[in-house]
């Protein structure tokens, strides 16, 4: 088993169940203890391929998706991901291949905006913005 299938693994767990798997999913998984997946997770951690909670085995973020509730939620393949930040809400429909709403709130004045991903177009409001080969 190389280190980089359990990154796979843990992008095709966010992907499907919208959450990280905990170590004991990733050992069971691969057929490994729970201290070999532990240190796995830790040198992934160390090489910034997702990251941990401080102290812990628990992965906070494996961008672009957060573990944790966020102001950025994503609606694709009915059901509802969230996102580390502006970037990575439009990372995960990219990620996924898919259209998508974005539910997001910004920061400084609270205000709630939703933006629709459809077939790559970006559509805010009714405006539709794009690169000049029509998608981003």
């Amino acid at each position: 088993m190389d280190i980089w299938d359990v990154r796979a693994f843990v992008y095709e767990y966010f992907a499907d169940t919208t959450h990280a798997p905990g170590v004991d999913e990733t050992a069971r998984h691969f057929n490994i203890s729970n201290e070999e997946a532990g240190e796995l997770y830790t040198e992934l951690n160390n090489r910034h391929a997702f990251f941990l909670e401080p102290h812990t085995l628990t992965i906070r973020m494996a961008n672009p998706f957060s573990a944790i509730p966020t102001d950025f939620k994503i609606h694709a393949n009915g059901k509802t991901y969230f996102a580390n930040c502006a970037w990575d809400m439009l990372g995960i429909p990219a990620a996924l291949h898919c259209d998508a709403v974005i539910d997001a709130v910004f920061t400084e004045s609270n205000e709630s905006v939703q933006l629709e991903i459809k077939d790559g177009q970006i559509n805010l409001n009714n405006v539709i913005l794009s690169d000049s080969e029509g998608s981003l």
